[in-house]
């Protein structure tokens, strides 16, 4: 049977204060609890009481997805100014400090505390996860083990976190050594099938490593309670159309695996240690660097490896019907990452406030994919700017 290639997103979002700039927890959850009673399940508290997390419903193709996720941005938007708050999406906050940041109240939050200590507490951090259906449990470890290699990549798309605790990392993505602290976290190894990552899974259980399979955090996974290939690996980034770029680009890369696979061929699978060098490449430089060609063993930059990429998949594009959503990761290697940009912003002010500004502003961006120039005004966020002090840009 094909896969659906269903799609869904998750984003996790910053709460901030509009006079400080800095994070602030819920105050008395209200914008969880509001949230719930409007969104119901779309929305959800993360560890730390300062960040917001939406899903999608599952969406048949990438226009359903584009209009969900940028739904819930707008209402969750709402709901934060409603409670005096702000909303922003990037994988770090520019300046907060984790030591000050609330843990929300809930038993499996308080096991994760207890089990993992100031690595847990230090979590600090914003993510874009991506689901694509993949029905037959078979073929989603298949496609884990091909995707392995394109994850860097996607990686160096998404980079938005170049900032934490008020300095300038030098990274493109500071969020991905942030979460490495955690276990089970990056590049996963490959599986034979099935059985044998059920059989993983049945020994870290008995000898109490983990309670259930949702605490293996690799950057992909088979989920082990949908039937998806969840990617994990990307910083949340700054607009929609973003989101919408990079999930399309999952998208199609399943496709294109599952496509090779019913032609008895695959994409051939290059081990961790080799997958991790990209990895670094892309978490430090972002589009702005090389990666490594393993095939021809040699330093290629990041522009001409996309293009290969894309050529790599454009095939199945039209058929997912994607055409626009992938093109628009050409702009974002021609206007730069939201790592970029913000370091742009900082560069230009020298104020890390301005920076959050921006990331506020940005996040409030309605898509421009496939939403015809008459109707972006319908889909502004009048509330979003209202409670900021001034315009620093």
């Amino acid at each position: 049977m094909k896969p659906s290639f269903s799609i869904g997103i998750e984003e996790e979002y910053q709460t901030i204060d509009p006079e400080t700039r800095d994070l602030r927890s819920h105050i008395d959850l209200e914008i969880i609890q509001k949230s719930k009673s409007v969104l119901r399940e779309s929305v959800k508290a993360e560890m730390h009481q300062s960040v917001v997390e939406v899903g999608t419903g599952i969406c048949e193709n990438i226009q359903v997805a584009r209009d969900d996720i940028y739904n819930l941005r707008k209402q969750i938007i709402k709901l934060a100014n409603e409670n005096g708050l702000l909303l922003a999406a990037s994988g770090t906050h520019p300046f907060a400090d984790w030591r000050q940041q609330e843990i929300y109240p809930d038993a499996r939050y308080d096991m994760i505390v207890e089990d993992l200590q100031v690595v847990a507490r230090e979590n600090l951090i914003f993510g874009l996860h991506v689901h694509i259906g993949i029905e037959d449990r078979e073929e989603a470890i298949r496609i884990m083990n091909s995707a392995r290699y394109f994850l860097p990549h996607i990686l160096a798309l998404s980079t938005n976190s170049p900032f934490w605790l008020g300095m300038n990392t030098g990274l493109k993505s500071y969020r991905c050594k942030v979460f490495d602290k955690f276990p089970r976290t990056n590049i996963p190894d490959t599986f034979g099938s099935w059985s044998e990552f059920e059989g993983y899974i049945a020994l870290l259980i008995k000898t109490n490593c983990i309670d259930n399979a949702k605490k293996i955090w690799w950057d992909i996974r088979p989920h082990p309670f949908y039937s998806t290939v969840e990617f994990r690996i990307c910083d949340v980034p700054l607009r929609v159309d973003e989101t919408i770029a990079i999930a399309a680009l999952i998208q199609a890369t399943v496709a294109k695996l599952h496509q090779l696979h019913t032609r008895n061929q695959d994409y051939r699978q290059y081990s961790r240690a080799l997958i991790m060098e990209n990895k670094w490449r892309a978490l430090r430089y972002g589009i702005e660097g090389e990666m490594i060609d393993f095939g021809k063993q040699t330093e290629v930059p990041f522009r001409d490896v996309m293009e290969e990429y894309l050529a790599f998949i454009d095939d199945v594009v039209e058929e997912l019907g994607s055409r626009d959503e992938v093109n628009y990761l050409h702009r974002m290697m021609e206007y730069g990452t939201g790592a970029d940009r913000q370091l742009k912003v900082y560069r230009r002010t020298k104020d890390l406030k301005a920076v959050v500004d921006y990331i506020v502003k940005e996040t409030a961006e309605p898509p421009t994919i496939g939403v015809q120039e008459a109707d972006r005004e319908s889909h502004s966020f009048p509330e979003m700017t209202s409670l900021l002090p001034g315009d620093p840009l």
